[in-house]
């Protein structure tokens, strides 16, 4: 058994096609699948149901693939350890961050990042926040920014900051000429949502302890991908949304005009820095939240817990 058989057994889980993965290891077909087989005979064990398509593994696989991934964590780490003994900080930060916070965040650190660490090859996606905890749990990823608490046993949270919701309102928008509201002043058929799968959107539900129910008189019925999205249908067409703190300040002197303030409890959503509780890279995700930490406003720190939405 070798470093090399196990990160070919990991390609083919991530492709889930042997030549996908023979291409993205840059090597022939026959050699991977030569270098696999040699391991499954090794271990006395199947490791991929070759019968399916796309190829999948077998429940003997699985473990398998997910003690290889710790394998390959570990001797990354080891690497990485002994460069930071020489004084250098280098290595490979994998990062998945959820798509409502990587638009506002990731241009306020990256630059200054990369300046700080230029040996650390960052490698960040967009990903939802049951994704990024899959790929923790499976090892593909070696962090996460995703809005807390999860309530995960395996999963490490390290809170970053806390941002305020904003009502984001229509500028002929009824009932809403005051700079304050209350959720209860919502009505959620004029309320424009992110789509299912984006842990704002049951923030938002939750703020409002409302739950999307049909109407009669309404035959438009639009969920966004994206805050932007949401942003412009309010103001191209009616209603109101509901826009984080580092989205609002995005925002042009005109449109931060049609924010609103909750009142007080403000809510808030707290967003952190997530591993896997066996994360082995420490050094590496600690210099990623200390990046970040520096460009945070000092308000954004000291919000607390206390106001924070459930997902």
């Amino acid at each position: 058994m070798n470093l090399q058989q196990l990160e070919y057994i990991i390609a083919v889980d991530t492709h889930r096609h042997f030549l996908k993965a023979a291409d993205s290891c840059f090597v022939t077909q026959a050699t991977l699948s030569m270098m696999i087989k040699k391991l499954e005979e090794e271990l006395d064990v199947l490791i991929f149901d070759r019968s399916k398509q796309p190829v999948i593994p077998t429940e003997a696989g699985y473990k398998v693939i997910t003690h290889a991934r710790r394998i390959l964590n570990e001797a990354s780490s080891l690497r990485d350890a002994v460069q930071i003994e020489k004084g250098v900080i280098s290595g490979d930060l994998r990062l998945g961050i959820i798509p409502t916070i990587a638009p506002y965040l990731i241009p306020l650190f990256l630059k200054d990042y990369r300046a700080a660490y230029p040996k650390v090859n960052l490698h960040i996606t967009e990903y939802t926040t049951e994704t990024i905890i899959e790929k923790l749990k499976s090892g593909q990823i070696d962090a996460g920014i995703l809005a807390t608490p999860l309530r995960e046993k395996t999963i490490k949270e390290k809170p970053l900051y806390y941002e305020k919701y904003f009502l984001y309102v229509n500028e002929n928008e009824k009932g809403f000429d005051k700079k304050y509201v209350l959720p209860k002043h919502i009505d959620i058929e004029r309320l424009w949502l992110l789509e299912e799968g984006h842990c704002m959107r049951s923030q938002i539900l939750n703020l409002c302890e409302l739950k999307r129910k049909q109407s009669h008189d309404n035959n438009l019925h639009y969920e966004a991908g994206s805050i932007e999205t949401l942003v412009n249908l309010v103001d191209n067409n009616y209603g109101v949304t509901v826009v984080p703190e580092l989205a609002a300040s995005r925002l042009s002197g005109e449109q931060k005009d049609r924010l609103r303030y909750f009142k007080d409890p403000e809510p808030v959503r707290e967003i952190s820095i997530v591993t896997h509780y066996e994360y082995v890279k420490e050094r590496l995700i600690r210099t990623l939240k200390d990046s970040i930490l520096e460009i945070i406003p000092k308000d954004m720190k000291k919000q607390g817990k206390k106001n924070v939405i459930d997902i």
